[in-house]
């Protein structure tokens, strides 16, 4: 594997691990760790910053296929956070907490 193609495949490793986070904390997909669907929405706010950051800092550095990668995830997650910050907080659990 050429040094080039290791550096697009880690790249694009960083931006997935990075959107799969923001989605967890979003509500979206399931935490592994507790199997339960969990909302942490400041937690989903700093995932998206960061791909944020990691777009604005590596401008002019991607190619076409990482820039257009990178921008479709952060839409992607703007639009979830909005739907998910604008519905209503989940009821209290059975169990007396507050459901996340």
């Amino acid at each position: 594997m050429e040094a080039s193609e290791k550096q697009t495949m880690l790249f694009a490793r960083l931006v997935l691990m990075l959107h799969a986070a923001a989605m967890q904390y979003l509500g979206k997909i399931k935490n592994p760790i507790s199997d339960k669907i969990e909302r942490d929405l400041p937690a989903a706010q700093g995932m998206i910053d960061t791909l944020d950051m990691l777009e604005n800092r590596t401008k002019g550095n991607l190619s076409q296929e990482e820039a257009r990668m990178l921008t479709q995830m952060l839409q992607e997650l703007r639009l979830n956070y909005v739907d998910e910050a604008n519905r209503p907080p989940a009821p209290p659990s059975p169990e007396g907490g507050a459901a996340s």
